[in-house]
Formats: structure tokens, C-alpha cells, sequence
């Protein structure tokens, strides 16, 4: 039976860590190793969620991948959605579900909040990802073009081109 828990602030965030860091994760998933201290000021920031997904059989649980998202506001007409910025599932635990549950628990958590949708992207080259998404029978499938910027810390000014 897989399981998909809501993290909070006062479960064992150093053990929750410990699993996500033994785990097995490949290129696909661009995870950089995790510390407790960082989930739990990521937990403290309003709106944010968390989620772990377990297989458990026989008594025994394993882990299966995490999920982060946050609730926004628009600022205009009150209105809330749920974006994900991360669903991942470990290399070894594919083809199992995982990856539905937890977009499942982030769609029933969304409905819980008052949400009017859910939000996500992933890259054009990720093929695994985009069949899930596109699984669960999206109202819209847009071309989106992503920019990001890194920015030198202790610095005015980003890096420049």
C-alpha cells in the first residue's frame, strides 16, 4: 500500500532527511543533499507543504520519493493555487504509483485550501514526468520558455552573461 504524508514542523525531520538522503536518485532528479535544518525553515515559511510517499508492506516501509509545493495568492481577485516545484520519485521506486499518489494528495490538499488550480512545469527532455502529468488529464498544456538567474551572494549584482 503506498502512503503519502503531510511533513510538518514537529515530525522527525533529521530521519525524514536521512531517508531522502540514502535514498537512490539519478541525473532526473537534480536533488542536492538535504539537511534538517533547511526542511524546517523551509516547513516554517507559510504555505509551504511537504510530502513524503512510503510503500508499506508486510509491516515494513520504504521510501519512495517527496513532493514540494507552495500555496499562492494572486494579487488580484483573492485568488489561491497550488504550485509544485518538486515531485520526486527515487530511481529505484518507479512504475509503482508514487508519483500519481502524492500529485493526488497535492490535488486533494489544494481543494482542502480553496484553491482554484494547481500549477507545475518540468523540462521539455523529461519524458517520464511529462507522460505523468499529462496522466492525470490537465485542463491546459502550455509551451513555456523558463529563465532562471543565479545570484552571487554578498554582491549588488548577479552574475553577469
Amino acid at each position: 500500500m503506498i502512503t503519502v504524508r503531510l511533513v510538518t514542523p514537529s515530525d522527525d525531520l533529521s530521519a525524514i532527511v536521512s531517508e531522502i538522503n540514502l535514498a537512490t536518485w539519478d541525473d532526473d532528479n537534480e536533488l542536492a543533499v538535504h539537511d534538517a535544518e533547511s526542511l524546517s525553515a523551509y516547513l516554517a515559511c507559510q504555505d509551504t507543504l511537504f510530502l513524503t510517499c512510503h510503500e508499506v508492506e508486510s509491516g515494513k516501509s520504504t521510501f519512495l520519493g517527496m513532493a514540494s509545493s507552495r500555496i499562492e495568492i494572486k494579487p488580484y481577485e483573492k485568488s489561491r493555487w497550488l504550485y509544485v516545484a518538486e515531485v520526486h520519485v527515487c530511481a529505484d521506486q518507479r512504475r509503482k504509483g508514487a508519483g500519481r499518489a502524492m500529485m493526488n494528495r497535492l490535488f486533494e490538499i489544494a481543494r482542502e485550501r480553496g484553491c482554484e488550480e494547481v500549477w507545475l512545469g518540468t523540462e521539455v527532455d523529461n519524458i517520464p514526468a511529462r507522460a505523468l502529468y499529462q496522466s492525470l488529464a490537465p485542463d491546459e498544456v502550455a509551451e513555456v520558455i523558463g529563465y532562471s538567474y543565479e545570484i552571487v551572494c554578498g554582491s549588488n549584482t548577479r552574475r553577469e552573461p
